[in-house]
């Protein structure tokens, strides 16, 4: 049985890549030019930057993070800009060439990762590798927000009197959020803060709001590695062990790939769509940071908390 469940597993993940194209700024506005790997983080600077800033995001709406890659024009995009804006940590795989190649040619670069307090993947096959996934808390976004701040101030011909007002009225957002996710999350019991997702996205809200990690359909902390025989053993005695009846599978990744392992393992579960890594096109549910958070907030806390 498990290895009919990781051979259906296999051939979705190889199925799941999404490529990224750009979503292009006015670059004849005369306005400074910021460049931004991934759609979670463009939504977060174009926030920030107001009308002071042209923000090119580069991952469209629903893509993988990990996977996702950009073409010769959006590439000589990155080293145009006045600032190129990144996850780090590891997360923009098919990327990362692109972003090294910026950074040699002097392009000025942020990385989200170097302003926040990491936290190593729990998984043993990424164990001690930090984990890219800081969005999931609130408060790890507001310091992303805090050093973002000075370094959009900083561009030539930017009003950092706006840029502190923007930030200044997004950190009260966040801290908002904070909140509505702290009051949702003590709703449920104890006993059932337990999660279970494709693969490894939650280590940050679990450590915020004390949920516990079960384990992952996909092992290690990306979207391209492959699950074996023995790690989905090892996920269904883990499931069973812990009592857990939903699981959650990611927007930007095929929500079939839980759904494989809870009927082929003849797990009686409940499967939740989440959005995880990708922000959505406007209208589908998620389109913005704030949006999202709030989406997986509710949906969350009606999983576990019946």
């Amino acid at each position: 049985m498990i290895r009919r469940v990781l051979a259906a597993l296999t051939v979705l993940v190889a199925f799941g890549t999404v490529l990224a194209g750009c979503a292009a700024a006015d670059a004849g506005s005369g306005r400074p030019q910021v460049v931004v790997t991934t759609n979670i983080l463009g939504d977060v600077v174009s926030r920030l930057a107001g009308e002071e800033a042209d923000v090119t995001t580069l991952m469209k709406p629903n893509a993988d993070p990990h996977s996702f890659e950009i073409s010769a024009q959006q590439a000589a995009r990155l080293a145009a800009a006045d600032l190129l804006v990144s996850n780090g940590l590891g997360l923009e795989e098919g990327l990362q060439q692109h972003l090294d190649r910026a950074a040699e040619a002097g392009v000025r670069m942020f990385v989200a990762g170097d302003h926040i307090d990491t936290l190593p993947y729990a998984d043993r096959d990424a164990r001690g590798t930090p984990d890219p996934h800081f969005w999931t808390d609130p408060a790890r976004m507001r310091d992303v927000v805090d050093a973002l701040e000075p370094a959009l101030s900083g561009i030539d011909g930017v009003d950092r009197a706006a840029v502190r007002a923007n930030a200044g009225a997004y950190r009260e957002e966040l801290a908002t959020l904070d909140a509505e996710m702290t009051t949702a999350f003590a709703a449920i019991p104890p006993e059932k803060r337990a999660l279970v997702t494709n693969h490894h996205v939650f280590g940050y809200l679990a450590d915020r709001f004390g949920f516990r990690l079960i384990g992952a359909v996909i092992p290690g902390g990306t979207t391209l590695a492959a699950p074996s025989a023995s790690d989905l053993r090892d996920l269904v005695a883990a499931i069973e062990a812990a009592g857990v009846r939903t699981l959650f599978a990611e927007s930007s990744q095929p929500d079939r790939l839980v759904r494989v392992l809870a009927e082929e393992a003849a797990l009686r579960v409940d499967v939740v769509e989440l959005y995880t890594e990708s922000l959505t096109a406007p209208g589908g549910g998620a389109d913005s940071y704030l949006t999202m958070m709030r989406a997986n907030t509710a949906r969350i806390a009606q999983g576990l908390g019946a």
